[in-house]
């Protein structure tokens, strides 16, 4: 068997286990073996192609490969979970920012060497297409990290002609991409590689202005399909096949988890891309449909003898556990319910959080039951026979407006139904709105009540007086 014969059955294993991996990645009991079942596949295609390229010096390769290894590490023990969502979206970023990187380097390979490509026009085109799209995605995640870490304001920027802005610099790059690739004029072919660059560049900080926090998760599973895009269009410019088919597993998985959410939220793609949503939010929940009542804050010992006195009780997570770190309180307070006689599911919403999948990750590091865990379909049925719902930091995913409230933003998205329950409890800081900037109407009905402060320091509260119950 000859070296180009080897190399191709490496690609081929790589792929399978990376088609195996993201498979198992959609399972909360088969996901860390997924994870390492698709970083085994990465490091076959790593070795495959090190040995395929024929690398003549090592040195940079093994600084790279250093350096990666120390951020990674670095990451992996300091990024606090709170901090996923923006590590996420940073790390989405740079993988945009590499197909650029490797778009460009080919392009002043071809320039500079002279190298003649096999197909000039397909080679040309596939730079174009990983120069677009990587920048696009840098750019995009840069802004998206900046809006979930807080430096800059969650709420969408709008302004007037601000679309066909967006659509003028789209149409731009499209056709600096064609001057690119049907030019034989290297003057005329640096000029239109400089406009493609710059107008993507661009192109990507302005798309994810008008979209409010509240759609981040949405956004951030686009631009992970974007990166993966990229990576493939990078793919066909260095003629690699395992990277060809990663970039496409990943685009097309990021798509589908878009339609998803978007679907979770009873909106369409364009909707959320382009819609602004959040902006008037302010004016809209003032009108019609508002319901009349007052918070009526609850102390942990009360809240105590509520759950004491529970035999159906279902968790209803949000940003607010991330914030707090409350995910490992959670769970404890979930097993003394649970020796007190109580049943206990947690209702998951597909977009609560700041990121695909948020709650799931933090109930996983608690090693919460992967059976407890339940979808909103599935919870909403039961919800009137649940004696108390808790609802920890949660705003929209649970704002009954979106059922009853014609003139609300949120109107007609599909919710967790809390307000069904015989009690509701919200942890919550305080009386701001959620990250969406929406009042929720769930806070003001007569069997809701407020449990305020930090959510981890609220449910040891409540623990306190179960253990001195037991020891009682």
């Amino acid at each position: 068997m000859n070296r180009e014969v080897l190399i191709n059955v490496a690609y081929i294993l790589a792929s399978i286990l990376f088609i195996f991996g993201l498979k198992m990645l959609g399972r909360q009991a088969t996901a860390r073996r997924g994870n390492l079942l698709s970083g085994v596949g990465m490091l076959i295609a790593i070795v495959a192609t090190l040995v395929d390229r024929s690398v003549i010096n090592y040195t940079w390769i093994l600084i790279g490969l250093g350096a990666g290894t120390a951020i990674g590490l670095a990451c992996a023990y300091l990024v606090r979970m709170t901090a996923m969502p923006e590590m996420v979206a940073l790390l989405n970023g740079f993988g945009g920012l590499a197909s650029l990187i490797v778009g460009a380097a080919e392009f002043f390979r071809i320039r500079i060497g002279e190298v003649v490509p096999l197909q000039p026009g397909f080679t040309a085109t596939a730079i174009a297409l990983a120069v677009v799209i990587g920048g696009i995605t840098f750019t995009g995640s840069v802004y998206a990290f900046c809006k979930l870490a807080e430096w800059l304001s969650g709420r969408p920027v709008l302004f007037r002609g601000q679309h066909l802005l967006n659509g003028g610099m789209l149409a731009g790059s499209v056709i600096a991409g064609v001057i690119f690739v049907m030019t034989g004029d290297p003057a005329v072919t640096l000029v239109a590689f400089a406009a493609v660059c710059g107008l993507a560049l661009v192109l990507g900080w302005t798309m994810v202005m008008p979209i409010g926090g509240g759609d981040m998760p949405v956004v951030i599973s686009m631009l992970n399909s974007l990166s993966g895009l990229a990576a493939c269009a990078a793919g066909f410019v260095i003629r690699n096949n395992v990277l060809i088919v990663a970039g496409c597993l990943v685009g097309t998985s990021g798509v589908i988890l878009s339609v998803i959410m978007c679907r979770a939220m009873n909106r369409s793609l364009l909707n959320v891309l382009f819609s602004g949503f959040g902006a008037q939010t302010g004016a809209a929940a003032a009108a019609g449909g508002a319901v009349e009542g007052e918070l009526k804050p609850i102390s942990a010992g009360d809240t105590f003898a509520v759950l004491e006195a529970a035999r159906q009780v279902v968790f209803i997570p949000g940003y607010g556990m991330a914030v707090s770190q409350a995910q490992h309180v959670v769970r404890e307070l979930a097993e003394l319910l649970e020796q007190n006689g109580a049943e206990v599911r947690f209702a998951i919403h597909p977009v609560a959080g700041r990121m695909p999948g948020h709650m799931n990750v933090l109930l996983a590091e608690a090693s919460v039951p992967y059976e407890q865990l339940v979808e909103m379909d599935a919870i909403n049925p039961l919800m009137p026979s649940m004696d108390v719902a808790i609802v920890i930091g949660a705003n929209d995913v649970v704002n009954p407006a979106a059922a009853r409230d014609p003139a609300s933003p949120i109107y007609g998205m599909p919710i967790i139904k809390a307000h069904e329950a015989r009690t509701v409890i919200c942890l919550k800081r305080g009386r701001g709105t959620g990250f969406s900037g929406l009042e929720n109407q769930l806070f003001l009905l007569p069997n809701t009540r407020m449990l305020y402060g930090d959510a981890k320091a609220s449910l040891q509260g409540v623990i306190a007086e179960f253990k001195s119950l037991a020891a009682g």
